[in-house]
């Protein structure tokens, strides 16, 4: 078992890192406050390859592996979460169900352009009434005249406002459970699809997260992304990779609280010595630097067992999200500790940390849903012997 990164790897996260502290870095805090994400940024970033990272370079992607994905998302979101976020929906929620799923044209019309930068993607799962219980949706798709026409609404949708295209879940058939529930494929420009609102965040401010309403938007027969009735595989599938790349994230912000948290405490000093000196703040280092540890490598074998071919790593790939997201908000509050009251301030990076973390344990299933995951992975395992 080697534990070591590959030469490949290791140059890949040096330039992701070079990159993220060049172009990222310095201007996260003011995109945190004019709640954007630059269009030159997102056009510098698909020029490294970031937006497409595990797609083949004949469609216009990277052409590199999940592992790959991961260690450069955790780069980018260790300088600015928000731009992780954009970058991740694009890769993973829309760009993974395409590649497991598209048809070739469907590839060539819907991937290619976002895995470029020409456009971004977004995933329209989430419903006001449907979170949890995602396969619980109102929005409904009825077949019209050779066509399908769409009608309901979508919430908390990340690159919402951004996005070009989007993937919209919509029951065919309420009788028929999560049986019904079909994948579509979205011009967000498509008369009837509407930006409802923005919603306004705790944090992650530069990402946009919206409301969306459908009100009877046409989509051709040929936009169907894999079967009809077989959205629920989409959907799951999709949120294995995606609860990855949220363990990346949130080890990427856990990362950044320790970086500067290690700095301050030997800078800071008090009753005349650095505040490292003092061992409890020694040992919320050493707690900080230990789970950070644990995290990485939870989520590094969760990517590896999907570029092995493992069919299904639900149960890893929820244990990385729950772990790593909690941790990242442990580390989090530690960092706003060790720094006091001038960690609470809007001057200090922490304080951004601190709210982007606690998005983490939320989205692509709550740490209570991964739980249930997990729980019902190893009892059906244990039947299985």
């Amino acid at each position: 078992m080697d534990f070591d990164l590959t030469d490949a790897q290791l140059s890949l996260r040096g330039a992701v890192r070079e990159f993220a502290a060049n172009e990222i870095a310095p201007r996260a805090a003011a995109f945190d406050e004019k709640g954007v994400i630059p269009q030159d940024l997102i056009q510098k970033m698909a020029d490294l390859g970031l937006l497409g990272i595990c797609v083949p370079a004949d469609l216009g992607g990277a052409g590199m592996d999940y592992l790959a994905y991961i260690i450069a998302l955790e780069e980018v979101c260790r300088a600015s979460a928000a731009v992780g976020l954009m970058m991740t929906v694009n890769n993973t929620l829309y760009g993974e169900p395409l590649m497991r799923y598209g048809t070739q044209e469907q590839k060539r019309r819907w991937l290619e352009p976002a895995a470029k930068g020409e456009v971004l993607g977004c995933y329209c799962l989430t419903e006001p009434g449907s979170g949890s219980d995602s396969m619980a949706m109102q929005t409904a798709a009825s077949r019209v005249d050779g066509h399908w026409s769409i009608s309901g609404t979508k919430q908390f949708i990340t690159n919402g406002d951004i996005a070009s295209n989007a993937i919209v879940f919509a029951t065919v058939d309420r009788s028929k459970g999560h049986r019904g529930v079909t994948a579509f494929l979205v011009d967000r420009k498509s008369k009837g699809f509407s930006l409802v609102k923005k919603e306004r965040k705790m944090g992650l401010l530069a990402s946009d997260t919206c409301m969306l309403a459908l009100d009877d938007v046409q989509v051709p027969e040929d936009q169907v992304l894999g079967k009809v009735g077989e959205g629920y595989r989409v959907a799951f599938s999709t949120l294995d990779a995606g609860r990855v790349g949220i363990a990346a994230q949130a080890l990427g912000i856990a990362e950044a609280c320790f970086d500067v948290a290690r700095a301050y405490a030997k800078q800071r000093k008090q009753f005349g010595q650095e505040i490292g000196g003092f061992q409890a703040i020694q040992w919320m280092l050493a707690d900080m630097a230990t789970e950070i540890e644990a995290a990485r490598w939870m989520t590094y074998r969760a990517a590896a067992l999907k570029d092995a071919g493992r069919e299904r790593f639900t149960k890893e790939a929820s244990m990385a999200k729950l772990y790593a997201s909690e941790m990242g908000t442990r580390v989090a509050y530690k960092a706003v500790q060790i720094h006091g009251g001038a960690g609470y301030m809007k001057d200090s990076p922490v304080e951004r940390y601190f709210r982007d973390s606690r998005a983490t344990p939320l989205y692509e299933g709550t740490s209570e849903i991964q739980r249930l995951v997990i729980a019902r992975q190893i009892l059906r395992e244990f039947g299985e012997r």
